[in-house]
């Protein structure tokens, strides 16, 4: 954030780590060492996706084809994707489908991250001077073997973008820093805590001028606000419909947060409490600041997704804290936890991470194998509506609610909905796609098969009696599962 200073060391959030007296290492070197701790991770996740960017790749191609904001080219206008805004930016590129569309977040996530990497070099590089002033970089190693990091600017969604607004947010050196927290806010709802931490932090920093007061309230506020008031206006609700799609608890945060803290290695990096007396006021404002997201994911529920995607954003925060201390502590202090920072970044990156960056191979090979198996249907119902939805124009039921607004609100978790009678005889589904829990009988016969999710053997057991025949399997490489294919016999 900006402070309006004209001499001296800044004393905002978003400004440089107190820059050190001596000299600082080269802009060109320090930017270099960012982006290459960035590319590492997003090149070894390439190959990693998940079914929701396909959602909103499909949202994309529907606006793209002039059908509106639909995730079902004949359905209602819904809301369908958390970061209401993303799926126009993806809409020119959307035009060849959902894979298109994913094709390019792809791409400009992993040119986000890049970027978020040279601010964080940079700001790294201005962190220190003197004879000391390379050991700050000591902290973008966690980065580079960072899994979460690359997966997430990697996945097809807006996680990228995120990360680089939420970088520029507590580097840049303008008014606009504010701004750039605002909109990651707007497009990451569980991100309203932060920006409110880090706008009190710089009010209280810089003792702005009343103007400047209400110029930064309405940057930090402004987005999320608008964005919420669009989605009351447009469906109905100002929350995400994620929110009543995908119930969770406070429990399941506190395990995703401890997962977090422990397994993306920044962390700890940032244990020092004292050291932390003697951080600089911008930086034990970034600290407080991610300290609040990490409460606000325990009582959000926290993700259902991989590799801690709703943590990622901040990293680079807590990598830019870390170099601090790094710069403030005492030699054996800092190796100590630069190397449980490596370790733990090394583990996870060897190990989930080496599986994650399969999975969009995996998906579309077995979107490729449902195509034809899917083809001349009219409503297909399914748990997993984005690969299904890439491999088929029909109309998709979706059994999660995540594009549903009426299936969103039944009981239960998303995994879990507890579906009406008849629902499937409601819906007028004709295809059924049904993940099955072990190797099926040879006849796929639903009475002899179990399923992976409780909300799939809910359906499973209507549609026994609903006229339903097994037409095929589908494998999901790399597990023993198959999607399971069954067609509605008049």
């Amino acid at each position: 954030m900006y402070a309006p200073e004209a001499n001296g060391p800044r004393s905002s959030v978003g400004g440089s780590i107190e820059p050190g007296a001596g000299a600082h290492v080269p802009l060109v070197i320090s930017c270099a060492l960012g982006v290459l701790a960035a590319l590492v991770p997003i090149v070894w996740e390439w190959g990693f996706s998940v079914d929701d960017a396909l959602i909103t790749g499909r949202v994309a191609a529907n606006l793209a084809h002039g059908f509106g904001h639909r995730f079902n080219t004949h359905g209602p206008v819904v809301d369908a994707v958390t970061p209401l805004g993303f799926e126009y930016l993806l809409a020119p590129f959307a035009k060849q489908g959902p894979l298109a569309a994913m094709y390019f977040a792809k791409w400009s996530g992993a040119a986000s991250g890049l970027f978020a990497g040279a601010l964080l070099g940079r700001e790294i590089g201005r962190s220190d001077g003197g004879a000391r002033r390379y050991v700050p970089f000591l902290a973008l190693l966690p980065l580079a073997l960072s899994a979460p990091f690359g997966a997430w600017c990697d996945a097809g969604m807006e996680t990228g973008l995120v990360v680089l607004l939420a970088t520029a947010a507590i580097t840049v050196r303008s008014p606009a820093s504010l701004l750039f927290a605002g909109i990651a806010a707007a497009l990451r709802p569980e991100l309203c805590p932060w920006v409110a931490t880090l706008l009190a932090g710089h009010l209280a920093t810089t003792r702005p001028s009343r103007r400047r007061v209400s110029l930064s309230t309405a940057f930090a506020v402004g987005p999320p606000l608008v964005v919420a008031l669009a989605r009351l206006a447009w469906f109905g609700h100002a929350v995400p419909l994620s929110f009543f799609a995908k119930p969770s608890d406070a429990e399941h945060g506190l395990r995703y947060v401890l997962g977090a803290l422990i397994w993306t290695g920044a962390p700890a990096l940032v244990v020092a409490p004292w050291t932390f007396r003697r951080l600089d006021p911008r930086s034990r404002v970034v600290l407080v600041a991610a300290m609040v997201h990490v409460a606000s994911l325990v009582v959000a529920g926290g993700d259902w997704m991989t590799l801690f995607r709703l943590f990622v954003p901040m990293l680079p925060g807590l990598l830019l804290v870390g170099a601090r201390v790094l710069a403030l502590s005492s030699l054996w202090a800092s190796l100590v936890r630069w190397g449980v920072a490596v370790g733990t970044s090394a583990v996870l990156f060897a190990d989930t991470g080496a599986v994650a960056r399969r999975v969009l191979a995996s998906r579309l090979a077995l979107i490729d194998e449902a195509r034809p198996v899917l083809a001349g249907y009219h409503r297909v119902a399914a748990l997993d509506v984005g690969w299904v939805g890439a491999a088929t124009d029909a109309d998709v039921v979706d059994l999660a609610g995540v594009t549903d607004e009426v299936v969103a609100r039944f009981p239960g978790g998303h995994t879990s909905k507890r579906l009406p009678e008849r629902f499937l005889e409601s819906r007028n589904v004709d295809a059924l796609v049904l993940l099955g829990e072990r190797t099926p009988t040879p006849d796929g016969a639903l009475d002899a098969t179990r399923f992976a999710r409780a909300v799939e053997a809910r359906a499973a057991r209507e549609a026994m009696g609903s006229g339903f025949r097994f037409k095929a399997s589908l494998n999901l490489a790399g597990t023993t599962q198959k999607y399971l294919v069954y067609e509605r016999k008049e």
